[in-house]
């Protein structure tokens, strides 16, 4: 901090960039998480072919899906240590080379559990070098404007399911689902390679990214907020998997069951970029505990929805927001709560409890459908969505000295 800043009360942003460049690095986190979640929720998309070329139930079909989340959440907590170490540039390379292999090998096999190799590190790897390391690295170039900025990066995960599901049941429809990988492997790896241009190590802040993992993982904030995103991951995946689904079996059309998902993310950039916003007066705690009182809401209006599209569109619209929220209000809080020094170390641990709660959660929501029916299904994540929100709501607020 300068004379002038000390005297003036205004904290100066970290390092030596200009304005310019540090929102480049936003756009760059925008276009990485963009293209990472945009490819990886449009499984949706692909759900039903897969499903019916294979011969397996609903349950074993998101498997696939849930087997990626957890690989990209899981990960997120070595390729946030590596970008800490190494920079997040190298990180970003190599998920650029995974989304491409990973999907040009999905699209050749002849068995679905070879796809759960081939998706699941393919993409799973490619969303882990690309989401907890740029979210971090944008958290680490901003004070001022963290929150907001944080927003806007993490928006990029509402517009790509905004685009990709669409997108991908027009490419399935007219080409099949295994040409459709194909074409996401090539536009998936370029967009990736021009992302990591903006992949741009932020300053050295306290130990340099050396931080006490272990004692920050008992600490009760953690433990807190690590059980909540377990738990309301176990219900926030099983529409992306399952709603187009539903909807098709409602009667609906392919291209507009499978807009509901685009929908959703839709929504999220308004969570995103709105809660934000306000974030950054509320604080992102109380934000985020509403976002989930938010999402854990919405679901009762799945229940209602029966086969009404504008009903199921309201339904992704309130789920969207929160959800949003959710998402771009979580680094806020992780940096609030323990700082930014080794902030993707910290993030990439507090996302390995998402990672669990989206590997149990559309398997164990398939198998309920597949026995009892989706209104079961359903109720399974009405659940989960509750308890998760009564968890975080005992999270204390005061951030680490």
């Amino acid at each position: 901090m300068t004379t002038a800043s000390v005297a003036t009360g205004v904290i100066d942003e970290p390092g030596d960039l200009g304005q310019a460049a540090r929102w480049g690095i936003v756009a760059a986190a925008f276009l990485s998480t963009f293209t990472c979640f945009g490819i990886a929720y449009s499984f949706g998309a692909f759900f039903d072919s897969m499903a019916e070329e294979f011969g397996t139930g609903k349950g074993q079909t998101a498997l696939m899906f849930s087997l990626t989340t957890c690989f990209y959440f899981m990960g997120g907590v070595v390729t946030g240590r590596f970008a800490d170490r190494f920079g997040p540039r190298r990180v970003m390379l190599v998920g650029a080379v995974s989304m491409g292999l990973g999907l040009l090998l999905t699209s050749m096999v002849q068995s679905l559990w070879v796809g759960f190799i081939t998706y699941g590190i393919g993409v799973g790897t490619a969303t882990a070098c690309g989401y907890v390391p740029m979210v971090a690295t944008v958290g680490g170039w901003f004070t001022r404007r963290r929150t907001m900025a944080l927003g806007l990066a993490v928006s990029g995960i509402g517009a790509g399911t905004l685009v990709c599901a669409p997108v991908a049941a027009a490419l399935i429809e007219a080409h099949g689902w295994r040409t459709t990988y194909v074409i996401f492997a090539v536009a998936g790896s370029a967009a990736l390679l021009i992302a990591s241009i903006g992949a741009v190590r932020p300053p050295v802040v306290g130990a340099g990214g050396s931080i006490d993992l272990r004692a920050i993982v008992r600490d009760r904030r953690f433990l807190t907020l690590y059980s909540a995103s377990l738990i309301t991951s176990l219900a926030l995946f099983v529409p992306f998997v399952f709603v187009k689904s539903y909807a098709t079996e409602q009667g609906i059309s392919s291209g507009s069951a499978a807009a509901i998902v685009g929908f959703i993310g839709a929504a999220s950039i308004v969570g995103r970029l709105g809660l934000g916003a306000i974030g950054t007066r509320v604080g992102p705690v109380r934000l985020m505990q509403f976002s989930f009182f938010v999402m854990s809401s919405s679901y009762l209006l799945w229940v209602i929805a029966g086969g009404s599209y504008a009903m199921l569109v309201v339904f992704a619209v309130v789920l969207g927001v929160g959800y949003g929220g959710f998402i771009a209000l979580s680094p806020a809080a992780v940096a609030l709560l323990f700082g930014t020094n080794g902030l993707s170390t910290i993030l990439g641990a507090t996302y390995t409890g998402a990672g669990i709660g989206g590997l149990f959660g559309p398997p164990i929501a398939g198998a309920i459908i597949d026995s009892s029916g989706y209104q079961a299904g359903i109720w399974f994540a009405i659940a989960m969505s509750a308890v998760s929100t009564v968890v975080l709501y005992t999270l204390p607020v005061r951030s680490r000295t």
